[in-house]
């Protein structure tokens, strides 16, 4: 079933348009009965006492597991605790508490669940009391201000929401003052941030007390937090900043702000409260073009966005279709493309996925999607921190997850909980100097020293481009990365270090899959489990993945089992604390210590088999026109396809009659097509240009308002117009007919 919510009398009403797909999803099935026109509007007095419904029918989702109630209701101490929890600690790493106010609402869940064997049990509503009386009397209060404004405020407005109508009302009353800690001027509820979180507890609670007057003005500040900012909040680029450390937070917080406006859309849809047309698209598009786009084959939250989550298991756990689902009962807008994410999380990915290549200019943040791979890259400069503070000891591991990080999915599942494993010095993508051991955690967090970080992209395809000085090393590169339909490119240059430590650029490092295969002669060998170095080798193959290398490298291989402990990188009390073994894969270069200058180049083939690494390693579809501290370029000659990384002022010549000379340091990709450049595009990974102004050896024809030509004895000059102020960084795409 779809159902579409449209205008009619000056209020939004709900109709069965078709019967289009059955609703599998029990919570919105649930929502759906509570509003949909199924049920008489006489059901409701009003739109409060609708949208109260719509809230505790989404409560009630879901069975309730007896064997648990009944455990929570033998377990249960005379003061109303349960064995098991620490009620001592209120730390950040500790306040087990947080699992005392699940119980409640659980127990409040099974209390009034129509198909609850426990409903209206006196035994249960008693447990309720004793919990909820014991956490009113000792006011639990957490050193981290989330449980405090946030999670225990939500789970008592729920429990009073459930069941709140058969409490004593001191007991209610007494709750207030703990739910109230969800208020508009909390320290937490900052615009852009969890301001939107906070309001949407604080109007469950209104809608709990009646309060008609004060739900509505929360209501509009709820709708108005779907916005663009310049600071914290949604990007103009749809990546998510949650701090002035400018760092993406677009799959952390920024999963938890389109949610939670999500579901007050749903819970307010056809009344008077209702959102307006307009929030609803924005929030789209932003979900679309920035939660989806940041995903691989937008299903799986990607190792490369995640900050110190990963020190979480089940970061990488692939996202329902639930939010997806609740956007399209409240607008039809980009209806395809919203059933096609919702299709690829429900039944597996979709190998119809669209491509795209995106690059979030404010997160230094790159994504590229084919129907059979999907690759990002993360960068920091200047303008943005590297990686987030690992705030309540988590990821405490993270300092070189930002240093020109590459991670590839081909099934989305290569780094599922690999972390308490990983060797967080041979990061994806990233050149490291090898330490003994890793800086103090309070290191992790580093501003950028350098400007030039950016991407030129088309919106299919893009190349990436990164002056990289190491915040934490005296090390430097220049680093970059060239996408196309087969496979991407990757070059470095330029490689210096100021220390007798070894360098390391890590090609990959994933959960191994099968055996490693590695060239010999013309066929190939099997690796036996272990380390390896491999010196000259043409390609490497590992879990239908062919890395090939164009050139002799020192190239080293290890695979096989490795230990570690998820309380390695994170001290949070829930932390399992238990060994873990897992296969791990890792393929990485080898610079030695003390490299001058320094260079690698590598192609990867994602999705490919054995034999078709031989044949591309022998019949290079991809071309290195330049791996220099100045210059780096690829080609695709089938395709005509020229991508450039001038990092100073400059010429190239890309082919017989066809040169390049840059007048500044910038990014370009150059389309022929029947032997004439048909579309240019360009950018300024320093931020400071107008324009990009350039020479190219051919005439070029066309007119466009965002580009000047002058050609003169078969020569074109190009003034390429950049976007500015908060695009600054986006590239310009120049169409020439």
């Amino acid at each position: 079933m779809r159902f579409v919510v449209f205008e009619n009398s000056n209020r939004m009403n709900v109709c069965l348009t078709t019967m289009k797909q059955k609703v599998s999803n029990l919570f919105i099935g649930l929502i759906l009965i509570a509003w949909v026109c199924l049920v008489p509007m006489a059901v409701y007095a009003n739109d409060f006492d609708r949208i109260k419904g719509r809230i505790v029918a989404g409560l009630l989702e879901g069975d309730i597991d007896a064997a648990t109630v009944t455990e929570l209701l033998d377990s249960q101490r005379a003061d109303g605790t349960w064995p098991g929890i620490n009620y001592e600690d209120v730390s950040r790493t500790g306040f087990e508490h947080r699992l005392h106010s699940a119980n409640l609402v659980l127990l409040s869940k099974a209390y009034t669940h129509r198909g609850s064997k426990f409903r209206r049990n006196k035994r249960v509503l008693q447990a309720i009391e004793r919990g909820l009386s014991h956490w009113v009397e000792h006011d639990y209060f957490c050193d981290n201000w989330w449980h405090n404004q946030i999670g225990t405020p939500m789970n008592m407005v729920h429990v009073m929401l459930l069941v709140g109508s058969s409490l004593p009302a001191d007991l209610v009353e007494a709750t207030q003052p703990i739910i109230g800690r969800a208020h508009l001027n909390a320290s937490g509820a900052r615009p852009s941030g969890d301001r939107i979180k906070i309001a949407g507890i604080l109007a469950k609670n209104l809608l709990f007390i009646n309060d008609l007057s004060q739900f509505e003005e929360v209501i509009k500040v709820i709708e108005g937090e779907i916005k663009f900012a310049e600071g914290r909040g949604m990007q103009y680029d749809y990546s998510f900043h949650h701090r002035e450390d400018r760092v993406n937070n677009t799959l952390s917080y920024g999963l938890g702000y389109a949610d939670a406006f999500v579901e007050w859309a749903v819970y307010v849809a056809g009344t008077q409260y209702a959102f307006s047309e307009e929030k609803s698209r924005q929030l789209v598009d932003y979900y679309l073009d920035g939660i989806a786009k940041t995903m691989a084959f937008g299903k799986y939250p990607y190792t490369g966005a995640k900050n110190r989550s990963i020190a979480r298991p089940g970061a990488l756990n692939p996202l329902p279709a639930d939010t997806p689902k609740k956007l399209l009962l409240t607008t039809d807008y980009r209806r395809l493309e919203l059933e096609e994410v919702i299709a690829t999380r429900e039944k597996g990915i979709n190998r119809q996925t669209r491509s795209h290549s995106t690059f979030f200019w404010h997160s230094e943040h790159f994504t590229f999607q084919r129907p059979h791979y999907f690759a990002s890259v993360r960068m920091y400069s200047t303008r943005n921190a590297n990686m987030e503070v690992p705030y309540n000891s988590e990821g405490l591991k993270n300092h070189h997850r930002g240093d020109g990080t590459n991670h590839l999915a081909v099934t989305g599942l290569e780094y599922a909980d690999i972390f308490p494993v990983l060797d967080y010095q041979k990061i994806p993508g990233a050149t490291i100097l090898q330490k003994e051991i890793l800086p103090d955690e309070n290191q992790i967090q580093k501003w950028g020293s350098t400007e030039f970080v950016g991407a030129a992209t088309d919106g299919t395809y893009g190349l990436v481009a990164y002056d990289f000085k190491s915040a934490h090393d005296p090390l430097s590169a220049k680093k970059a990365w060239f996408f196309f339909d087969e496979g991407y490119v990757c070059l470095g240059a330029g490689i210096e270090a100021r220390s007798g430590r070894a360098v390391y650029t890590t090609i990959n490092q994933n959960l191994l899959q099968g055996q490693v295969a590695v060239s010999k002669g013309a066929g190939h060998r099997m690796l036996p489990t272990g380390s390896h170095e491999l010196d000259g080798i043409p390609w490497v193959f590992s879990d239908s993945v062919g890395y090939v290398f164009p050139e002799n490298q020192l190239v080293r291989v290890a695979s096989g089992p490795v230990s570690g402990r998820w309380t390695d990188i994170s001290q949070q009390t829930s932390s399992p604390k238990e060994l873990v073994t897992k296969d791990v894969f890792s393929l990485w270069l080898d610079h030695g210590s003390r490299p001058g200058n320094g260079t690698y180049s590598y192609v990867v083939f994602p999705a490919v088999s054995r034999s078709q690494v031989a044949e591309l390693a022998t019949n290079m579809p991809l071309q290195i026109v330049a791996n220099t501290r100045d210059i780096q370029a690829v080609k695709h000659p089938d395709r005509g396809l020229y991508q450039l990384a001038f990092y100073r002022a400059g010429s190239l010549e890309l082919e017989d009659g066809l040169t390049v000379k840059m007048d500044s340091p910038g990014l370009l990709m150059i389309q022929l097509a029947d032997g004439k450049v048909v579309k240019i595009t360009g950018s300024d990974p320093t931020r400071r240009l107008a324009a990009l102004n350039f020479r190219i050896s051919h005439a070029l024809s066309g007119t466009s308002g965002m580009a000047t030509l002058a050609t003169q004895a078969g020569d074109t000059s190009v003034r390429l117009e950049l976007p500015q102020g908060m695009f600054a960084g986006k590239s310009a795409v120049l169409e020439l007919k």
